[in-house]
């Protein structure tokens, strides 16, 4: 059976730690490197809820997309009950659950979350959006309108719903950014895309994207990058045929939806 560092590696060598941006924490960031590892779960972010069904699994590791610490985000300060993140890190320590996290590394590596991403909904000809890597842009196989690509969307990603802008443009080069990704729609114009799927978008970013005669897309940030777990759990499988790695049935979208 691999142990945790063996996992560590192996996740780098799919998705390279130098790729990570410089702010981010990926890697092996709680447990022990040479635990024997025989139950894996994979999910997007590690709550309290995950810790609770990786423990009840019987599993020795977490490998998840987001950090659990030390992000720009989410620095550490204290590791205390009283607080949500200090919870999740005394229960990990607690219920000896090691976590992995693969971040922006896994988003700009090949075949990583935006690769998932631009599959899922239908993309080809893929490229790079941003300069450093991030993003997909890619073409449809057949022009949509929004009033059809939106249905589409929102099914292949299993949405709760979905906020846009519509700019009157027929949906036919894409770009894509799981996660909050808004920081790249000078990309997105430069590349002549005509649409914009990402999340995390403000107000003003609507507004924007109006005035830049954009069809934008915010799916939602679950949505956007939870795409990439079951790759991840295909790619353990594959590696460790003799572990049991599932993915997480206890973590789902935050976000509901009041229609009035």
């Amino acid at each position: 059976m691999p142990t945790v560092k063996e996992i560590e590696a192996f996740l780098f060598s799919a998705a390279p730690k130098d790729l990570a941006m410089s702010w981010d924490n990926v890697g092996l960031l709680v447990g022990q490197p040479d635990q024997i590892v025989r139950r894996v779960l994979v999910a997007l972010d590690i709550t309290g809820d995950v810790v609770q069904e990786a423990a009840a699994e019987g599993a020795e590791l977490i490998v998840a997309h987001h950090p659990v610490m030390n992000c720009k985000w989410l620095p550490v300060q204290t590791v205390r009950t009283d607080t949500p993140q200090g919870r999740v890190l005394t229960e990990l320590i607690r219920s000896g659950v090691s976590a992995i996290c693969m971040h922006t590394n896994l988003d700009i590596t090949e075949g990583g979350v935006n690769d998932c991403l631009a599959q899922a909904v239908g993309l080809a000809v893929l490229e790079p959006l941003g300069e450093d890597g991030c993003g997909r842009v890619g073409i449809l196989p057949e022009e949509m309108t929004m009033d059809v690509f939106l249905p589409f969307v929102a099914q292949a990603l299993h949405c709760s719903g979905i906020r846009y802008v519509s700019a009157g443009k027929p949906v036919r080069r894409v770009a894509v950014g799981g996660g909050a990704c808004w920081n790249y729609h000078a990309d997105v114009l430069y590349k002549g895309c005509d649409t914009f799927l990402t999340s995390d978008l403000s107000y003003h970013d609507f507004l924007d994207a109006r005035a830049m005669g954009l069809n934008v897309i915010d799916a939602g940030h679950f949505p956007t990058e939870d795409v990439v777990c079951p790759k991840l759990v295909s790619m353990l499988q594959s590696a460790y045929p003799q572990l049991k790695i599932k993915k997480s049935t206890s973590h789902r979208e935050v976000f509901q939806y009041f229609l009035s």
